[in-house]
């Protein structure tokens, strides 16, 4: 019998989502690519800045996520701006664009991945952060900083004497 991959292997990762958003929930999604956008993806020539999700009629899509032009391609190349299809059931599709549209949501992609040979999105149901929230998130960061630093020189202290 063979051995099934189930390892990830992250492509991409939108880090401006986590400084822009509040992540609420997520949600992994399969996502329809061309070869030559496979192969692309292959080489990380992918960017999910400034991207996002929306339902069209009952469908979910992907917006602004920039797939370079595979170099080999020639002719077989896809517009690297064009709307990419994502798969996911469609109750939970639906549940998705009633928190969209009656909630107040924003769907934004947070990462690019391979689990197996497949390529798979993890999406964010996410509520946007006010510039105090923004200020507030950098302090918070900035105080774990100087908490592992003030740690790791009293650890060098410790072993010196």
């Amino acid at each position: 019998m063979p051995q099934e991959k189930t390892g990830k292997k992250i492509i991409a990762v939108n880090r401006k989502a986590r400084h822009d958003y509040f992540v609420e929930d997520t949600y992994e999604a399969g996502i329809a690519l061309y070869g030559t956008e496979v192969k692309s993806v292959r080489q990380g020539q992918v960017n999910l800045k400034d991207s996002y999700c929306r339902v069209i009629n009952g469908e979910l899509f992907a917006l602004g996520v920039h797939i370079s032009p595979y170099e080999k391609g020639n002719i077989f190349n896809r517009d690297p701006l064009r709307e990419k299809k994502l798969l996911m059931h469609k109750k939970e599709i639906l549940k998705l664009g009633q928190y969209v549209t009656r909630d107040s949501y924003t769907l934004v992609p947070l990462s690019l991945y391979f689990s197996g040979s497949n390529v798979k999105m993890e999406i964010g149901l996410c509520k946007g952060k006010k510039l105090w929230d923004k200020r507030e998130s950098d302090a918070k960061a900035e105080a774990g900083r100087e908490i592992e630093r003030a740690v790791k020189s009293r650890g060098r202290r410790d072993y010196d004497d």
